[in-house]
């Protein structure tokens, strides 16, 4: 292996235990497995902008000695081993701690991932020249993760930085486990050493992004989940890592990314705290939004989901949340009295009272669901003798496989509706009205009512576009009751 000696150029040498993926061409359809995975797994770090971010990648085959840093280092013979036990000498010779970033599972390997009944499929990171092992059961999807608190600057840091990974990326839950060792006495079991300090945890409290310590502070590593942006992980090493556990890699290659604040000037300390802040508070809004954003579309999905595709029972839970949000005191009848005994919802708004059908058709609805809602107020007087209703609605998610874009405005095309004496309302209808909270046309339409006279109306929020109305489908009552 040939030397290289540290020169001071600004950028520091971490040791990354792969091949350098820029001269490697991708293998064809009949390279082996171990030509594929040594591509696949050089792969992951060819996008890295290297001298940007102020470091100098040491990939497999080159010296390590002079390292700050090492990602993802190999204990195996032929694979890393020298390299990451001259990493080791090198910053023990400094008086340094050796600062390492491990990545927990195979991202790749696990985008469909096998359960069984042994459980999770798992992840490890085992620990050189320390007893333990840092083992990995990954969450299932959706998983919700958050910042541990008490966390250093560092930390909270990379654990901003983290919590913006796309929303489908996959997490590990992390436990230190001890290790087993097969010798000619038989097995020996060597407790866990060190810290695990969490930095992001799960629902349960659990680390997915830890830093781990050993008791005499000369190995630091961090521990994160595959599949992230490499450009964040390199930035924040040297960045913020590197000033804090290892300051003087910093200072020998004069890095332009690390200043010892005693040498600043006072112009310099308060653009840089400045710069700093302004990080902070955009990892922690850029975080804080896309919760906003992700309970928003948990809240609208079953909405829009019921509306535009539903059948059966979600369609009603739509429908019912829609009416309500219009005002409308609602009762699933369904429930209350038994299926098929009534329509399917009473909803109430200013004394006036409405039979509500909520039906889905997969092409072209038919008359009957028509007369279905007919049978219902005919039935009604027996069901309830107190409470007689003053109107009806038949709301028709109609030809829901397709696209709604694509689907006909009108439930019915022939002129069938001139003579009902209900409205008939498309589902689609009742969605947009719903996505611009336009909540005196769900009521007009359900009523079966014009808009006020004079009434103004809201613009439409942004991607929901606000329906034409047809007024045909929509007739005073008789508010003496339904004949």
């Amino acid at each position: 292996m040939a030397a290289r000696t540290s020169s001071p150029n600004g950028l520091v040498p971490v040791h990354i235990a792969v091949h350098d993926p820029a001269p490697m061409e991708e293998p064809g359809p009949q390279a082996n497995d171990y030509v594929r995975d040594r591509f696949a797994t050089s792969a992951k770090y060819a996008g890295i902008s290297w001298t940007e971010h102020g470091a100098e990648p040491r990939w497999l085959g080159t010296d390590t000695g002079t390292c700050a840093a090492a990602i993802n280092p190999s204990h195996f013979s032929g694979n890393g081993a020298d390299e990451y036990d001259r990493f080791l000498s090198g910053v023990a010779s400094r008086g340094e701690p050796a600062l390492i970033i491990a990545t927990m599972g195979t991202a790749d390997d696990d985008e469909d991932p096998v359960w069984s009944v042994f459980g999770q499929p798992r992840g490890r990171v085992d620990l050189r020249h320390f007893t333990g092992a840092i083992v990995g059961e990954r969450l299932l999807a959706g998983a919700e993760v958050s910042l541990a608190p008490g966390l250093d600057a560092a930390d909270r840091d990379l654990g901003l930085r983290l919590l913006n990974r796309p929303s489908g990326a996959p997490w590990w839950a992390m436990t230190v486990q001890a290790t087993a060792m097969e010798g000619s006495r038989g097995t020996t079991v060597g407790e866990p050493e060190g810290e695990l300090m969490p930095i992001l945890v799960d629902s349960l409290g659990g680390p997915v992004v830890a830093r781990w310590t050993s008791g005499d502070g000369q190995q630091i590593w961090y521990v994160i989940p595959d599949g992230v942006d490499w450009n964040q992980v390199v930035g924040w090493l040297v960045q913020r890592a590197l000033p804090e556990h290892v300051p003087a890699a910093l200072r020998r290659v004069r890095s332009h990314h690390h200043l010892d604040p005693a040498l600043e000037t006072p112009a310099e300390t308060q653009a840089r705290s400045a710069l700093e802040e302004l990080e902070r508070r955009y990892l922690e809004d850029r975080s804080r939004l896309k919760g906003d954003l992700k309970q928003a579309r948990e809240e609208a999905e079953p909405v829009r989901n019921g509306l535009l595709y539903g059948t059966g029972s979600e369609l009603e839970d739509a429908v019912a949340v829609v009416l309500r949000a219009a005002g409308f005191a609602v009762t699933d009848l369904d429930e209350e009295l038994g299926d098929t005994l009534s329509a399917d919802l009473l909803a109430v708004l200013n004394g006036a009272t409405c039979l509500v059908e909520v039906k889905a058709a997969t092409g072209a609805p038919g008359e009957k669901l028509i007369a279905q809602l007919q049978r219902h107020l005919d039935k009604w007087p027996h069901l309830r003798p107190g409470q007689p209703v003053t109107c009806a609605a038949l709301i028709v998610n109609h030809q829901h496989r397709l696209d709604p874009a694509e689907r006909p405005a009108e439930v019915y095309q022939r002129r069938v509706v001139d003579a009902l004496p209900f409205p008939v309302i498309s589902s689609v209808d009742l969605f947009r009205w719903w996505c611009t909270q336009d909540w005196p046309a769900v009521q007009a339409a359900v009523l079966s009512q014009a808009h006020v006279a004079g009434e103004q109306e809201e613009p439409p929020a942004e991607g929901c576009e606000t329906p034409a109305v047809d007024r045909r489908r929509w007739r005073p009552w008789n508010r003496g009751g339904l004949a």
